[in-house]
């Protein structure tokens, strides 16, 4: 079976055709600056393509992407007809969609009512879809994978806020949490790398990016995430403040006279280690400046250190014990000298990290010795991967 998973954007579209028969790659690539002007880039084995060309819109994107999946030279397939199903990412179902789905008419006007909890993300997505049925016909199965599923899980006392009651009834104010769907992923992986059910596990996962969250898995379940009702919380992360004291804001906004309408895009965009440092969001030009002696760049990194080890620890408390803590993203799966650092910082729990293995990129493996008592991995994300294992199983099961 072929899978397309399709990743859009409100100016941009992502795709990758993956076999599921051996779960490889067959080709992807993208389209950029959808509606402004237009760039396209494709990949399939060692053949390459890339160009300028008008993309006025998602359907002319997603009609560019099937022509170049059929190509004679740059193809992989003979016809669009190999194409069994089409996965598509969503940032949040909220609490209408539990898990991933089959769409219809009825199901994307139910996504389309929830674009106030994804504003950025969840319209682009739906025009990809309804791009893809008008392209592909009604025929092919268009499955949505949220981001926000795998966290539904989590009980209220985990997800409610402590503010009145009715705005969790009224409007669905709650902790969705993000990047579930790479969660759920490297904790499957984990557990199959221990040769474990993961309902016998408790692990600990950390999505370390620019944008970071860290996942409590009990049992296979989400019972705790560091994401809250946006994105914005939990973690200090590139620009994003993660968790800070709410009177904060007032303050600053009258302190600077910053007006309402501003002080989102200053929260997301302006704090962060980038507020901190005053030198970068990017955790490589920190380390580079902190080594030139620069104290704020160090500050962030350490910050940024202690709130994971800060996480692991709230996390293991409330599974009540901890089997294993998994490292990914950009972060999580490059960075050894973090990772060491953190491990380091947690060896009252028995961990021992093997420096050799440690030092390794690229692959999936423990990094601990035999004796550590908590083993830690690093598990580089697929969340390509997990959407169209999603997909295939639905369209299996139908």
């Amino acid at each position: 079976m072929k899978i397309l998973v399709v990743n859009a954007g409100s100016s941009s579209l992502k795709y990758q055709l993956i076999d599921m028969d051996d779960r490889s790659v067959m080709a992807k690539g993208q389209c950029e600056r959808i509606t402004v002007d237009g760039h396209f880039k494709h990949a399939a084995g060692d053949k390459q393509t890339e160009f300028d060309i008008a993309l006025p819109d998602h359907k002319v994107a997603i009609e560019l992407v099937l022509k170049y999946l059929t190509d004679a030279e740059y193809g992989v397939i003979g016809d669009m007809s190999e194409i069994a199903a089409v996965g598509h990412r969503i940032v949040n179902g909220g609490e209408v969609f539990p898990e991933s789905c089959i769409m219809d008419e009825e199901k994307i006007r139910k996504l389309e009512a929830l674009t106030e909890f994804a504003p950025l993300h969840n319209p682009p997505a739906v025009t990809g879809i309804r791009a893809c049925i008008e392209v592909m016909g009604e025929n092919v199965p268009q499955i949505c994978v949220f981001d926000t599923s795998f966290h539904q899980t989590m009980p209220k006392e985990a997800s409610v806020y402590a503010i009145p009651y009715k705005y969790y009834t009224d409007y669905g104010i709650r902790r969705f949490g993000a990047h579930g769907t790479s969660h759920k992923y490297v904790a499957g992986e984990c557990a199959r790398l221990m040769g474990k059910d993961p309902k016998d596990l408790k692990i600990v996962t950390c999505h370390l990016g620019n944008g970071s969250s860290i996942t409590a898995v009990d049992g296979g379940k989400c019972i705790d995430t560091s994401m809250g009702f946006t994105p914005l919380a939990g973690l200090l992360m590139g620009t994003r403040c993660g968790d800070i004291d709410p009177a904060i804001l007032p303050f600053i906004m009258q302190k600077d006279n910053i007006p309402v309408e501003e002080i989102g895009d200053f929260l997301n965009k302006k704090c962060g280690v980038l507020g901190l440092s005053g030198v970068s969001s990017d955790f490589r030009d920190l380390e580079a400046a902190a080594k030139e002696g620069n104290e704020r760049a160090a500050l962030a990194l350490n910050m940024f250190n202690y709130q994971v080890k800060k996480f692991i620890g709230a996390y293991m408390a409330a599974m009540g014990g901890l089997d294993a803590i998994v490292f990914t993203a950009g972060i999580g799966e490059n960075n050894a000298v973090m990772r060491k650092q953190i491990c380091e910082e947690l060896s009252f729990l028995g961990i021992e990290v093997d420096d050799a293995k440690n030092a390794e990129r690229g692959k999936a493996q423990e990094i601990t010795k035999p004796t550590s008592r908590v083993h830690v991995f690093v598990i580089p994300t697929n969340e390509e991967l997990a959407i169209a294992l999603d997909t295939e199983y639905l369209v299996r099961n139908a």
